[in-house]
């Protein structure tokens, strides 16, 4: 039986459990599967502990960088993002599995990204790896991020996207909003971003220039840009089948299984159709 975790700041009210045991069982595997939730001055001091007591974990806000001074290695998107969100504890190595989620929540949402112009919203770590994966995709990646050193900093990393310091309202195949606005305490409001006037509110004057809408937001389901989006009559797609498939690429880890696409979507399916 495998030993999980999901190790972040607060994660009382995480869905990993719930998924990663929902997908492992289809797998034939059984699994315990822990919160553990730690306050950043004391994560150092146990990520020791971590690695000895379980098979593998899943780390999440803030140790995504954190964690890697203690493993061994990284692989694959964690070399190239920096940032990890599985750990083979057996093995110490990090993984990445956030952009390979996001590229498969869209490929099996219909969202066609080649040679299709894509904005996206936040450039933090969520952005980061989105703008990564897509221009992999190869979309046509405009990005919007406050912080402007931050964006740069990306740009300098990956480059092979046009930075954007104001947002024109203009035709985009598809917006992403990798900004975490709308959920928590900023539920019912939508990202902001500059234009040549003013900064304003996402609302129907740019959502209505694009075919889809999506956001890496998971609760609430429909978040207010993903409403307005939706009012316009265009497709949206809310961030929990990312949040699975990243759970699905992290067991498959775990397991040294190969991943295959439709079984992940065959997965998520029955998952979010609520069969046991």
């Amino acid at each position: 039986m495998l030993k999980l975790a999901v190790v972040g700041k607060d994660v009382s009210k995480s869905l990993s459990p719930a998924m990663h045991t929902f997908i492992l069982g289809k797998m034939g595997e059984e699994c315990t599967y822990e919160c553990v939730s730690i306050p950043p001055e004391e994560f150092s001091a146990r990520a020791q502990e971590l690695l000895e007591c379980y098979d593998g974990f899943n780390v999440t806000i803030p140790f995504k960088t954190d964690i890697i001074p203690h493993l061994a290695g990284t692989a694959g998107d964690a070399r190239t993002f920096g940032a990890v969100n599985t750990v083979n504890a057996r093995t110490r190595t990090g993984y990445n599995t956030d952009g390979l989620g996001f590229m498969l929540m869209l490929e099996n949402a219909g969202v066609d990204v080649r040679d299709k112009r894509v904005l996206v919203l936040g450039a933090g770590g969520a952005g980061r790896s989105c703008i990564c994966k897509l221009c992999e995709g190869g979309a046509r990646v405009y990005a919007y991020e406050r912080d402007a050193l931050r964006l740069k900093q990306v740009y300098e990393e990956f480059g092979n996207f046009v930075t954007l310091d104001t947002v024109p309202v203009r035709q985009y195949d598809v917006i992403v909003n990798c900004t975490g606005v709308g959920m928590h305490s900023s539920v019912g409001r939508t990202p902001s971003v500059r234009t040549a006037a003013r900064e304003v509110p996402v609302g129907e004057e740019l959502l209505s220039k694009c075919s889809a809408a999506v956001d890496l937001i998971y609760e609430p389901k429909q978040s207010e840009f993903l409403r307005v989006a939706a009012s316009l009559g265009k497709r949206t797609v809310n961030g929990e089948a990312m949040l699975f498939y990243q759970a699905y690429y992290s067991d498959c880890i775990y397991l040294e299984r190969t991943p295959s696409a439709d079984e992940a979507k065959a997965y998520y399916e029955a998952y979010s159709g609520g069969e046991a």
